[in-house]
């Protein structure tokens, strides 16, 4: 018998906006809170609650770069599977990412829009958006409005992300602040 997925609406948590440093770990995870979470019908109800905690725990550092927030959600062993050039594997590598687009859009905000829980995976279809104000690839910003969308495919073993495969609209991003060309 196959199993049949249920989408569960989630009331959006409304947050203020604020910058990314002005964020405390617990409204960094409040703004992560997912819009629509998808899961297996007769999924294990542990295995759920220790893969929401990591993923938000995930998500809620992108909002605001915290190492706390870091630690909780991964493992030490962490695989990053679609790692970008020059960006070293491990945890290092998303304090890396976080600094460099905390820097660039320092108003940065990490939305979930939809979440799907299966087995051991946890996959989640995402929305960043902020002001491009800071520098990013030489070029400074001026307050270009950043909008654009992203999906991950995490593991969770044990409560922790164990690996992650990410694909983020880059073109859009790169466009959106002037480095590239958008015609």
């Amino acid at each position: 018998m196959r199993n049949a997925l249920f989408s569960v609406s989630l009331l959006f948590l409304s947050v203020p906006f604020a910058s990314a440093a002005q964020v405390d770990d617990k409204t960094a995870v409040q703004i992560a809170q997912p819009r629509e979470t998808i899961f297996e019908r007769g999924a294990d109800r542990k295995l759920f609650a220790q893969s929401a905690t990591a993923a938000d725990n995930f998500y809620g550092f992108w909002n605001n770069g915290s190492q706390a927030l870091l630690d909780a959600a991964i493992s030490r062993d962490f695989v990053d599977h679609t790692l970008p050039a020059g960006r070293p594997q491990g945890p290092t590598g998303p304090v890396i990412a976080s600094k460099a687009f905390l820097a660039a859009v320092p108003d940065l905000r990490a939305e979930v829009v939809q979440r799907l829980f299966v087995g051991d995976r946890v996959v989640s279809h995402l929305r960043f958006t902020g002001h491009f104000t800071g520098e990013f690839m030489g070029r400074q910003g001026n307050g270009e409005a950043v909008d654009f969308i992203a999906t991950d495919i995490l593991r969770v073993r044990e409560g922790r992300i164990t690996d992650n495969w990410h694909l983020e609209d880059n073109l859009t991003f790169l466009q959106q602040i002037g480095v590239i060309s958008g015609e």
